[in-house]
């Protein structure tokens, strides 16, 4: 039984269940969560699979259509991994919470049936200052020290977590299962944008809090559909500098990285260093037996032509680099310059198609079961 199908027939992964233990936190975890991420580690030997954020919720100049990507309009398919965020799910009135959980639930569970994938982001809203997100001079506070056990912050963050736990729960398809989510909290904390990044938080108090989210969230308010990932920016050069604020093997299923520096930004590349740094995060993950994946990435506008063959392609295609997806950052619907994936009419719609159709790189249409196991040739 066969989960990749149409254009790569040619190369059809499969696997006789029970052929290896991947170590995978959460010892409940659904077995729909299981078979997934026993199933993105096979995808990772051979393929990749290609993600887009915010891709069915808005993009170029459209929001709020159903079954509607630009992804989509450009190759026929969807992207097999597709990015939510769980900003909305603090920081704002009970109705609007309310509202953002509806709205993301159904496209969590449509895409779930659909056979996708869901990854998570979260752009966590200062729970103990103003100014969101971002970390702002003058009115931002170093919160993850207010946050973790015994901190001012801790009860009310414990009820945000059970905002998550809560929508966790209510993504229940026509099958009766739950939806698995891969969750990546705190992304690009070595960084210095966001309020709990590096200079604003530390080592200690970063993993105190890590340790604490996962714990809580899996056994206490009993969320078992969760895949949790770590997902520094790229700011590292050897394995003992990206493993600086990893809060170890028990708190962590798949090692992350962001990187849009090394890839193009501000008309920059240095893919030397974005490859090596891929072969970096493959290779802890084959050491400790988890997933890897290029967690965030893309060149705002896509204003190289020849981008995704020439440059990203090429580059998830060295020897040895084991990563399970590739996520690019969303398309607005309103500004004419923040996107990051093609639509109809831009000027790398053509090669994203020659990126789509090439072997190694795996859509939504390409995935069949990916939520079963007992996968044989």
């Amino acid at each position: 039984m066969n989960f990749i199908t149409t254009k790569k027939s040619a190369l059809l992964l499969c696997i006789t269940a029970g052929h290896f233990l991947l170590a995978q936190i959460d010892k409940k975890a659904t077995k729909e969560t299981q078979n997934l991420y026993h199933n993105l580690k096979i995808v990772s030997k051979k393929h990749i699979l290609f993600g887009h954020q915010h891709a069915l919720e808005y993009g170029h100049g459209w929001s709020n259509e159903p079954n509607k990507s630009d992804v989509k309009l450009v190759t026929g398919s969807h992207p097999a991994v597709v990015g939510i965020d769980f900003s909305d799910f603090s920081g704002r009135s009970k109705e609007e919470i309310e509202k953002a959980q509806k709205t993301l639930k159904q496209n969590v569970i449509d895409t779930y049936e659909r056979g996708g994938i869901i990854t998570v982001s979260w752009h966590f809203n200062n729970p103990a200052s103003g100014g969101g997100f971002y970390w702002k001079d003058s009115i931002s506070v170093a919160a993850m020290s207010l946050i973790k056990k015994g901190g001012s912050h801790h009860e009310q963050y414990k009820e945000i977590l059970k905002t998550i736990a809560d929508f966790a729960h209510s993504v229940k398809a026509k099958d009766g299962k739950l939806a698995p989510m891969i969750f990546r909290p705190f992304h690009e904390f070595d960084g210095d944008w966001f309020w709990w990044g590096k200079k604003y938080t530390s080592r200690e108090d970063f993993i105190e809090v890590w340790r604490f989210t996962v714990s809580y969230l899996k056994n206490e308010l009993g969320v078992h559909n969760f895949i949790y990932a770590f997902s520094p920016d790229n700011r590292f050069n050897s394995e003992e500098e990206y493993l600086e604020r990893y809060p170890g093997d028990d708190y962590v299923d798949l090692f992350g990285i962001d990187n849009y520096g090394d890839f193009g930004r501000d008309g920059n590349y240095n893919l030397e260093a974005g490859v090596k740094k891929l072969t970096i995060i493959s290779d802890v993950a084959v050491k400790k037996n988890k997933l890897a994946a290029f967690t965030e990435t893309g060149l705002e506008s896509i204003p190289n032509p020849e981008w995704w063959t020439e440059v990203l392609l090429k580059s998830l295609k060295q020897d040895k680099i084991k990563l399970c997806y590739v996520l690019v950052w969303r398309n607005d619907k309103t500004s004419s310059t923040h996107y990051y994936a093609p639509f109809p009419g831009q000027i790398s719609a053509p090669n994203f198609i020659k990126f789509y159709n090439d072997d190694y790189t795996l859509f939504e249409a390409d995935l069949k079961n990916v939520y079963q196991k007992k996968l044989k040739y």
